[in-house]
This record gives structure tokens, sequence and C-alpha cells, in this order.
């Protein structure tokens, strides 16, 4: 081994950003945890020093561990969550008590680690990745809080997942469909058997509806680990729903308790599903009483999700969905449906050129009046032109119009929306949603911010 210098420390953000994304991009996935063991080993093992909230799923992740996260600061204990990707500022992905860290922190998180970071480089075949680097910032950043418990959402898969050195005393796994394909497996079984890695012994597998198959693999990994299953539409589940302003109000049956008349400021069933998810996930990790029913109600009435079926400004009104395959479109499709009235409803779209675009489209075609395709910043991005063709195919030539620039193409599709009566429907009703990734409504959040 040569001797090699310790990186510079990052005095800014931007140079941690920079230093983090020269590594490995978090697309690059080399099926191995020997990094991250070597990585968090150097460290001294920071995920050993607080118990753990496991996620893995294919959507919902971000969404169920606020809720988690939420629940038990409300429960009086400290907190991490460890979230991926992020909506506009990479920070984000690491919060404690519920905030990200600010500039200060992230930098101070970065700069801990760093030095480790070459040592690691130098005596593994790859060197660390970008998300390798990310979680170990993260558990070290926990561990030196200190948090109780840390909410952890898998950035892809499970077993190979470099979040997964941490073993959880409660593991959730949400809705498993096809996404990451080229990386997890073609079959829906395939990925639910990566996604089953983070199922360890002795713990709580608090497991989401899922298909047949799936269900029977999830509980097959649960007996051969001897961990504990509880299962939403036996053990927990929605006893009823009904959209409200703002939101919707739900009756939860938990693990230990019925919670009646729970205002959930978010849209759709698949979030009350969520719900659903991170309160048993939360009492499966608090022991055998009942959460207080005033403990949760005033905690689901906190419940922010950005970037999901998030409306960021009126006149017309703008919602902001960071759905990227088609279980998710369908979930936001449906929700719409649901919770708003939107006369005409116009999709701003832009995807990575890795997806099923085709799937997402289709499932927002009943929805949507028109589609502006658009394409975000990234090299990732599905240029605008080549999606247009895939949208024609859905949509139909008349109902597509292509704007390369995003910010042109929120402006096209406000002024469609504003304009409704020219595509057939009332003026003033119209409203505009802006999905296919979540660095899409990033963007977007990001431009209309500054912009409102």
């Amino acid at each position: 081994m040569t001797d090699t210098p310790a990186p510079r420390p990052a005095e800014t953000v931007a140079e941690a950003e920079d230093a983090l994304l020269s590594r490995w991009p978090e697309t690059r996935l080399e099926p191995s945890l020997d990094r991250i063991r070597a990585f968090t080993e150097l460290l001294g093992d920071p995920q050993r020093s607080f118990r753990v909230i496991h996620l893995t799923g294919t959507n919902g992740k971000t969404s169920t561990s606020r809720m988690i996260d939420t629940l038990l600061r409300a429960l009086d204990l400290r907190t991490g969550r460890f979230t991926s990707p992020h909506v506009e500022r990479m920070s984000e992905r690491i919060s404690v008590d519920g905030e990200p860290l600010s500039d200060e922190e992230f930098v101070r998180a970065f700069n801990d680690v760093a030095p480790y970071t070459h040592l690691v480089d130098a005596e593994q075949d790859h060197p660390l990745s970008f998300f390798e680097t990310v979680v170990g910032m993260a558990y070290a950043a926990f561990a030196d809080a200190p948090v109780d418990v840390a909410v952890v959402e898998v950035g892809m898969g499970g077993s190979w997942d470099a979040t997964n050195v941490a073993d959880a005393d409660v593991a959730v796994v949400l809705p498993v469909a096809i996404d990451h394909a080229k990386y997890l497996g073609e079959s829906v079984t395939d990925i639910a058997r990566e996604k089953a890695g983070i199922i360890k012994s002795g713990s709580i597998a608090v497991l989401a509806q899922q298909e047949p198959a799936v269900a029977a693999l999830l509980l097959e990994r649960v007996a051969e680990v001897g961990a504990t299953a509880a299962r939403e539409g036996v053990e927990f589940g929605v006893v009823s729903r009904l959209p409200a302003v703002g939101g919707q109000v739900v009756s939860l049956q938990g693990l230990r308790a019925r919670y009646d008349e729970v205002f959930l400021p978010l849209h759709g069933a698949h979030q009350a599903q969520n719900a659903a998810v991170a309160l048993a996930a939360v009492e499966a990790f608090a022991g055998d009483q009942p959460l207080g029913e005033d403990v949760v109600r005033a905690a689901f009435a906190e419940v922010t999700s950005p970037g999901r079926l998030e409306v960021v400004r009126r006149s017309p009104t703008i919602v902001l969905d960071a759905a990227h395959n088609p279980h998710g479109a369908r979930a936001t499709a449906a929700a719409l449906e649901d919770s708003f009235a939107f006369e005409p409803l116009i999709g701003v779209v832009g995807v990575m050129n890795d997806k099923d675009y085709e799937g997402v489209l289709a499932e927002l075609e009943s929805v949507l009046a028109h589609v502006v395709v658009t394409q975000n910043s990234t090299p990732r991005a599905m240029p605008a032109r080549e999606l247009a063709r895939a949208a024609v195919e859905v949509f139909g030539q008349d109902r597509v119009t292509v704007e390369p620039s995003l910010a042109d193409a929120i402006d096209k599709a406000a002024t469609l929306a504003e304009e409704g009566e020219a595509i057939g429907s009332s003026i003033g009703a119209g409203a505009v949603l802006v999905t296919g990734s979540v660095v899409t409504v990033g963007e977007a959040r990001s431009l209309l911010k500054v912009r409102s």
C-alpha cells in the first residue's frame, strides 16, 4: 500500500458536494458490503451505537420514513433520519431531530469521515462510492449527535445496499414493484429477494401489502432468519379514509390499538397505507403498550413530505410529485382523482433515461388533458424530444408539447391550465402536475420557490 496524502478538508458545502460527486454515482452498483464495512469499521462502527428502523420497497420509503421520524419524536426520542435521493439539497439526506443538517453541520460531517475514505480506496478493489460515503457520514453524524434511533431508507435494493451494515430492530418492506431492474432483477420476486435482505435475526418485519408471490418470499425470509412478521391487512392496516381539505382523515388499526379520526396532511390512498405501516413500525419498536391517541393524532398532523403531491403554488395550482416508475405513477393518478378536481390538469414530465418512461406516461394518460415533455439538468435525463416520441404514442400528437427547458415547460403548462377553455374545459379550474423524476421535481421546486 502506498502512502496517499489525506484529502484537504472542505471549507464549504460546495467543496464537500464536489468531493462526494467525484466518486462513483449512486446509480453504479457493485454488489458488495466490503467497502462500507471497512469504512464503518475505521469510523468505529457508529451504526452500532443506536437502534435502527430500516426501510426498503419500491415506492413510499421517504414519506413513510418521515412519518416514522415524526412519531418517534412525539415519543420524546432523539432521531436520525437517512433518506435518498434528495429533492433540492444534498444535506436533506441526513436529518437529526427532524431537521436536515445545516451547511456547517454537513461540512463537519464530511470532514469527520474524509480522512478515512482514502484508506478504504487504497485497500479495496473499487473506491468508495458517493452513496457509501454519504451513508458513512450519516451513521457517524447520528452517533455523534447522539440519537436514540435512526430511521434509515435504503438507496437501492436491500442485501447489498450500503445501509445494510446496520442491523435493524424493525425492518419495513413497502410495496415491491419493478424498478432498477438492471441492478435488482427483471422479476418482482428477484427484486423482493434482494430487498428481503434487510430482515435480520430477531427483528420485527413490518410488511406492507404485496403481490402474493412477494408476500410468500418475504415470509420465507422471516422464518429463515427467525424474525417476526407484522402484515398489512392482517395485523394492522387502514380501517377507513376520507379525503379532506389539505389531506385526509383516516382510522388506523395498529398492532397495539385502533386510532380513529387521525388527520393526515397528505393526499391519496397510498399515503394512508404508508401511515398504517409507519404506525405499525413505531408500535413494534416501542414495545407492548399502545401509543397515546393524542400523541398519534398530533404527530400525523405535523407530517410533511416535499415533492409528494405537494401544492407549491396557486393560480394556477401547481402540484409536484416525484413518481418515477409505473407503480408510483399509478398511485399518483389515483390520488389526483380521489383528492382533487382539476379541469384541465396539464402535465410537465421529465424522466431519467433508465426508467420505464412509457409505463409512467401510460399510467398518467387518464388524468392529464395535455402533457408538456421536458428534461432536467442531469446527464441521466432523457432528452425532451426523445421522450416526446413516446408521449405521442400514448397521448396522441395533439396532446403533446415539447419544451426542453424546465422553466419554459412550467410556464407553457401554466398557460394551458389557465386557458382551459381552449382545450374544452372551464377557465380558472386548471392546474399543473410536475412529475417523472425526483430531480425534475427538485429543480421545479427551486424554480417555483424563487419565482413565486
